[in-house]
């Protein structure tokens, strides 16, 4: 059966597909008529990606990586102001409170609680306890979202990372006794990144980074320590970023009795450095069948570099540079002792049994 419309006839399949299409355009609303939802963050209350990240101050331009990654052990003082997020505490939950003169702060249904003198994560565990008379399992967490004085931050391989309030003028060496100084993995290069709106660093050899509006510069160690009055020292600013990556190495494997070798400050490490550093056991080395297995840049692969050790030894051939996580191969010999007890024993296996064979042979 088909239906007529005008002059046209249409089947009625055709006519329940039609239907379905208007029914379906009639619920799209075009995305113009709905205005975008207007986002409800407070001017205090920095937007959560997640889980509000505890004891951080909120992101400012050119410091969000910054906050986002360092969980601090920040030393809480009179003028900070903190940010509590407690969701099954009404009363508490994101509102921020002053810390007063005597490093106390007053709470909703707690009252008074001492913050002066106690790290981020101590006020938590603190709050969390009080808050246990009222709520069976109490969530809490804190967020600084303003300093007293300018923050400073260290990351990575020193002795007490994390947020240190920058009170007055301090340089670099000043700072790191504060931190307790470096691990024994630490590199001897330390890195300093600052903001551009603090200034540039006062160094030649400091790098400006367009994309992120910040300069850095790496300092060695060495520099800071061995110089009475080092250019290297120089004044830190609020917000910089002070950190230290675990120390580079060069790695051994065969006839080595010497563990990994630290390159400090050094870029690289003569072969000849190494085997003088090593230990290296020459008479259970196949000295001429070393070789370096080097990474190969954005992969997962190592390049063979095949180094006679003999020559280069005997000046035959020149000296070779090893690079940070190169590996130093140098094969043992095979032991020829246990070779020969081995084949002496196959030997007499051999012997024995064909003895047995010709004796049964001849009874034969």
């Amino acid at each position: 059966m088909k239906l007529s419309f005008g002059h046209r006839s249409i089947s009625p399949l055709t006519v329940i597909w039609l239907t379905a299409f208007a029914a379906a355009q009639a619920q799209i609303t075009p995305f113009t008529t709905q205005p975008a939802a207007q986002s409800q963050t407070s001017p205090t209350q920095p937007q959560q990606q997640g889980q509000p990240t505890a004891g951080i101050a909120p992101a400012t331009p050119g410091s969000q990586a910054t906050t986002e990654t360092i969980r601090p052990t920040y030393e809480l003082g009179p003028s900070d102001q903190v940010m509590i997020h407690a969701p099954d505490a009404e009363e508490l939950n994101d509102k921020t409170f002053k810390i007063e003169d005597d490093g106390t702060a007053t709470l909703p249904l707690v009252g008074a609680v001492k913050m002066g003198g106690l790290t981020v994560e101590q006020v938590e565990d603190d709050l969390k306890n009080r808050l246990k008379t009222y709520i069976r399992n109490p969530l809490v967490s804190i967020t600084v979202v303003q300093f007293r004085s300018a923050p400073v931050f260290f990351v990575g391989q020193f002795l007490r990372p994390g947020i240190y309030a920058l009170q007055g003028r301090h340089t670099l060496v000043e700072m790191m006794q504060s931190v307790g100084g470096l691990q024994p993995t630490a590199s001897r290069r330390i890195k300093i990144t600052r903001k551009n709106e603090s200034g540039p660093i006062p160094l030649s050899s400091a790098v400006e980074d367009p994309g992120t509006r910040t300069s850095s510069v790496e300092i060695g160690l060495v520099s800071l320590t061995q110089n009475i009055n080092p250019a290297e020292d120089i004044v830190l600013q609020p917000y910089d970023v002070v950190s230290v990556d675990r120390a580079e190495s060069v790695y051994l494997m065969g006839a080595f009795k010497a563990a990994p070798i630290q390159l400090g400050d050094r870029e690289s490490i003569s072969i000849l450095q190494v085997l003088a550093e090593s230990g290296l056991a020459e008479d259970e080395a196949q000295m001429n069948k070393a070789y370096i297995l080097r990474p190969v840049l954005d992969t997962a692969r190592r390049a063979k570099i095949p180094i006679d050790l003999t020559k280069v030894l005997s000046t035959e051939a020149n000296d070779y540079p090893l690079l940070a996580n190169d590996i130093l191969v140098v094969p043992k010999k095979k032991d020829r002792s246990a070779m020969m007890n081995r084949l002496e024993t196959m030997g007499l296996g051999l012997v024995s049994s064909l003895l047995v064979i010709s004796l049964l042979n001849g009874k034969l």
